[in-house]
């Protein structure tokens, strides 16, 4: 995937604008990933994560790849209004659309209930644009215990027409091995299936494991 220079971004797309709704917690990541889900169904088509090595769509969830296999994650949320500027100082950088039901875009374990911080759909139900940004995946990779938190992750939110996932800034090794993975077979989407349906989940789990990815 090509890559997108933030600094040749028009200036309307790349402007610091007002003041973000934040909010910082540490989450759980399980199976090397969090995800970002809506409580009343699926936010986007499935996207394999070899796209950006970084964020993904499986099940109707967003994913973000952590390079910890099961861990803590320190995860920091920016609701916007207007597409702001990528932050500075991350090493992987990558944007996802997705749409919201409910109004509610919430940062989520991969098997519990989300995590304190606030919905990333601050204007209420429709079409939104996530960046990711990624710190510290190379530290402890695959690793299912860490004495320290060693990965931080910033998700910028701001109302926006869908568009194509794009990679903004490829640098850790992580994600080049991401990248270089084989896609998966497109799998569709049944709403029954929503992630906040126990059985949904379980359902996932399940492909996940006849995929070969729990290793």
């Amino acid at each position: 995937m090509d890559q997108v220079d933030p600094s040749q971004m028009p200036p309307d797309e790349a402007t610091v604008n007002e003041p973000a709704r934040t909010g910082t917690a540490l989450v759980h990541a399980e199976y090397h990933l969090f995800q970002i889900t809506d409580p009343q169904g699926p936010v986007a088509d499935d996207l394999d994560t070899s796209r950006t090595g970084l964020v993904s769509a499986d099940g109707g969830a967003i994913e973000v790849a952590t390079g910890i296999h099961t861990g803590d994650v320190r995860v920091t949320v920016e609701s916007h209004t207007r597409r702001p500027a990528p932050a500075r100082g991350w090493e992987e950088i990558a944007e996802i659309s997705c749409h919201s039901l409910s109004g509610e875009l919430l940062v989520t374990p991969f098997m519990d209930d989300p995590a304190d911080l606030p919905s990333l759909a601050s204007q209420g139900p429709g079409s939104y644009r996530l960046r990711v940004h990624a710190r510290g995946r190379d530290r402890a990779v695959d690793h299912t215990t860490v004495d320290e938190v060693v990965e931080s992750y910033l998700i910028q939110s701001w109302p926006a027409a869908h568009q194509d996932a794009s990679l903004l800034r490829a640098t850790d090794a992580y994600g080049a091995q991401v990248r270089d993975q084989p896609a998966d077979d497109t799998i569709v989407i049944d709403r029954e299936d929503s992630l906040d349906i126990r059985v949904g989940r379980e359902r996932d789990i399940l492909r996940r494991a006849q995929r070969g990815e729990y290793s």
